[in-house]
């Protein structure tokens, strides 16, 4: 590969992420990644002077750190992050009263502090998120009429809302939602076009309403939600064919629908749960090369069959729970060190086992142990389970009579 401008072998690995990844082939972007990654480091070391070359290294690490993110890899994401940020801290300090270094350095915090918080470190993950929201809220102060700054301020309060909630401390969650809910409505009035801040405001609706629904305000989170549904439903019918648009809308319906089940509203329930699985069904079949399109139909299954079993119809929620773990068999396959399609494969064992049981099948003992066992192996191989999961594996281990 000959080397151009500065930036050019950093928008070359850009556009591969965004082309490859956009499908997910995984592992065929880490090898393009890879290599463009060499290119770029022997670039910056021969030029240690050049700040562009050594920022473009720095976003080749983020890069590699997303795609291992994605591969479900968090030490091998943890390590690449800091890679970056170990640059974005040289290229901030030598020149503090650039934003576009700042502005770097407050993304390497945001994605070391994603890791941490799904490898269960919360204090980390709020250590990183603050020191994000420290230079946002600098560079917000620094440049007031800049949406992008606000907009970057935003992110931070939901990120360290999403903390709080996983700290179990709600209210501390719902005044940083209620923050970024004001800075979103800014923006959004200021651009009614502009579909990726109309977004973030829906965002928003569906933080608060997590929130209340976890407070036990089953009413006030249908009403979040519903505003969320109508947000998502603009979006959706201003850009038919955007995939990312007509997810907002599957998830929109799904959560509508999980009000509606803890409400007791079964129909109305499952009448959301199918119209949010036919829009997972066209995503997959539109892409079937992308599995996370191809998960989008198991979560709607998995749903629905939770709402058959409420119901009484077992044999349909057993249908329901087997076409989801079909295909969640086949994900798992595809890339077993992926450690949230092996959680799914586990979960959908322990609904077919659970289902099976209570159908009085024969099959519910060979159900429950297949779930046991691949709980145990991602623990075996070192994949992060949570607090949770753990507990999880000691019932498992009961059924299982392991």
């Amino acid at each position: 590969m000959q080397a151009g401008g500065a930036g050019d072998l950093a928008r070359d690995a850009l556009y591969l992420r965004d082309k490859i990844c956009s499908y997910r082939l995984l592992a065929v972007a880490a090898g393009f990644l890879s290599l463009l990654h060499e290119a770029l480091a022997s670039r910056a070391i021969a030029y240690p002077q050049n700040r562009d070359w050594q920022r473009d290294l720095s976003v080749s690490h983020e890069r590699i750190g997303d795609v291992l993110l994605a591969q479900g890899d968090l030490s091998g994401a943890t390590e690449s992050y800091r890679a970056r940020m170990e640059i974005a801290e040289r290229l901030a300090a030598s020149d503090p009263g650039n934003a576009k270094w700042q502005r770097d350095l407050s993304v390497s915090h945001e994605r070391i502090g994603d890791v941490l918080l799904a490898q269960g470190d919360l204090s980390g993950a709020t250590e990183s998120y603050r020191a994000r929201m420290e230079i946002a809220e600098h560079l917000a102060a620094s440049e007031p009429e800049n949406a992008q700054c606000r907009w970057n301020l935003w992110v931070s309060h939901i990120k360290i809302g999403d903390v709080r909630v996983a700290q179990g401390d709600l209210s501390g969650a719902m005044e940083s939602y209620r923050a970024a809910t004001e800075i979103g409505e800014h923006l959004a009035d200021l651009d009614r076009g502009n579909a990726e801040w109309q977004r973030g405001l829906s965002v928003n609706q569906e933080r608060v309403g997590d929130v209340l629904v976890a407070q036990g305000d089953l009413s006030g989170a249908m009403e979040a939600y519903r505003e969320r549904l109508g947000f998502a439903e603009r979006l959706a019918a201003s850009d038919p064919g955007n995939a990312v648009w007509q997810r907002v809308l599957c998830i929109s319906l799904e959560r509508v629908g999980d009000v509606l089940l803890a409400q007791g509203d079964l129909s109305g329930a499952l009448e959301s749960y199918r119209a949010a699985m036919e829009i997972a069904e066209r995503l997959a079949a539109s892409d079937p090369d992308n599995p996370d399109w191809q998960r989008g139909p198991t979560v709607s299954h998995n749903r629905i069959g939770d709402v058959l079993l409420a119901q009484g119809d077992l044999s349909g929620a057993l249908e329901s729970y087997r076409a989801a773990m079909e295909i969640r068999e086949r994900l798992a396959a595809w890339d077993p060190g992926n450690a949230g399609w092996q959680r799914d494969l586990w979960v959908s064992f322990w609904k077919m086992a659970d289902a099976s049981e209570k159908l009085g099948q024969a099959d519910a003992a060979g159900w429950w142990r297949r779930a046991y066992d691949v709980l145990q192996s991602m623990k075996d191989r070192g994949m992060h389970i949570s607090p949770d999961d753990e507990k999880w594996l000691e019932r498992l281990r009961d059924k299982a009579g392991a």
